[in-house]
């Protein structure tokens, strides 16, 4: 069995017992409010009173932030633990919920995966223990990717609006000034490829992610969910523009055929050809420690815009911490999830190099002018806030948005493959997913 199928088959197993638990966490109260009734009052008491706390994440920074929290909080034991990356720990996580045994008290959820937890209200509504206080404190993007009406379903952890990653050595080169469109993007594309049919302006073979974050930045709602209730509809303004605009670059054949994270992407990213990404602020990072050859090559700038002199943008990535329904000390999980996304455990783990979703350290003098030496010394943290601030409202995700992606490779990736044209692999993922949604129960329109 292929891997990818292997992820398909999980990720669908996964929604399946998210939909089965969601009759038993309707019908008990019982750890709706934490054990016992827990409220903002227990919090103490319960850090006072101490205890073991199960945290499953794979995000480096959480290291430090576990060490200051046992410091200031001595008599609780704080477990961290890598279950895996993405999938493969919300697999294990519905398997620990579906067995009754084995949850942890807090998981890293990356924010298109929190819905299919929300929907079988396997995870804490955390406005119980007082988190609603927290609305003006995060950004948009990710506050709204985890509150559903005055529910909480986590606290945003990172976040990662969309910025404009170029190599300055090869446009002065080739004499490309930055796009700000996209039409002036598939133009210097062209000029790119002419120049050097060696260089392409960026690499695509299919990317779930990728793909709505751009249909987002413009203006495509696609996915609409009220419970149980949802509308798939990929025939809006926004995703007729994104089919438009990135059918030229295929049918030209102006994108690199390089999988994203692959040892030939970060070649080519070393070696300049390819010489853009349109992606989250969380990627420098990823720069300096895997293209560290290209060290003052490269430079941020405003995502390219649909209509000229708009400045709208979009979430690419991002996490967030939850407290399953499951775990066993409740009140020590909230107390920990806090500390790691709000105050001195979010400014300890911006420091160690992650994407603030916190306003007070986006807005921070010493975030915003911080230099950057890979970026030729550039304030790029500048560039990454205004984005932040600028990214479009409204966007939702399907409650099975894992099991969506899984594949969108056997439809829309078809376009990178085959003579199928964008548009209709997008309607092909459509039916696929209002298909399989209509499977679990849910009732999906399109």
């Amino acid at each position: 069995m292929s891997t990818h199928t292997t992820r398909r088959l999980l990720a669908a197993l996964a929604v399946v017992s998210t939909l089965a638990l969601t009759a038993t966490a309707c019908g008990s109260d019982a750890s709706d409010a934490g054990a016992g009734g827990s409220g903002p009052k227990d919090i103490a008491a319960a850090l006072e009173k101490g205890g073991k706390v199960t945290v499953w994440a794979w995000e480096p920074t959480l290291k430090k932030v576990v060490e200051d929290f046992e410091k200031k909080y001595p008599k609780v034991d704080v477990e961290l633990v890598n279950a895996g990356t993405g999938d493969k720990q919300y697999t294990a996580l519905q398997n620990a919920i579906a067995a009754g045994s084995g949850a942890p008290d807090v998981a890293q959820v990356e924010y298109y995966a929190l819905g299919q937890f929300a929907i079988g209200k396997s995870v804490e509504d955390l406005s119980s223990y007082g988190a609603q206080k927290y609305g003006t404190t995060f950004t948009s993007g990710p506050w709204n990717a985890v509150t559903d009406d005055q529910a909480i379903h986590a606290l945003p952890m990172d976040s990662g609006p969309m910025a404009f990653f170029y190599n300055k050595k090869v446009f002065d080169k080739h004499g490309i000034k930055v796009p700000t469109t996209w039409d002036e993007y598939v133009e210097a594309a062209r000029a790119l490829h002419k120049a050097d049919p060696k260089i392409f302006i960026t690499n695509d073979t299919g990317d779930a992610g990728a793909t709505t974050s751009l249909i987002w930045q413009a203006g495509g709602r696609p996915y609409k969910a009220d419970g149980t209730d949802i509308t798939i509809d990929f025939d809006d303004q926004g995703a007729s523009r994104y089919t438009a605009t990135w059918q030229k670059l295929l049918d030209e054949k102006l994108l690199a055929p390089t999988t994203s994270w692959s040892d030939a992407w970060y070649k080519g990213l070393a070696d300049g050809s390819i010489a853009t990404l349109s992606i989250g602020a969380w990627m420098p990072a990823n720069l300096t420690s895997g293209v560290a050859s290209a060290s003052g090559d490269w430079r941020v700038a405003p995502l390219p815009q649909w209509t000229k002199g708009d400045k709208t943008s979009a979430e690419n990535g991002g996490s967030s911490l939850a407290v399953p329904k499951a775990a066993k000390n409740k009140e020590l999980a909230y107390a920990f999830t806090e500390f790691a996304t709000t105050g001195a455990g979010a400014s300890s783990r911006v420091a160690a190099g992650a994407f603030p979703a916190t306003r007070a350290d986006l807005e921070s003098k010493a975030f915003l002018d911080t230099e950057f030496p890979y970026f030729g010394g550039q304030k790029a943290n500048r560039i990454f806030a205004q984005s932040a601030r600028d990214v479009g409202a409204d966007w939702s995700y399907l409650p099975y948005q894992v099991y969506a992606n899984s594949i969108f490779n056997d439809t829309v990736g078809k376009a990178y493959v085959s003579p199928t044209k964008l548009s209709e692999g997008l309607k092909a993922w459509q039916e696929a997913s209002v298909t399989y949604g209509n499977e679990q129960g849910f009732t999906v329109n399109k």
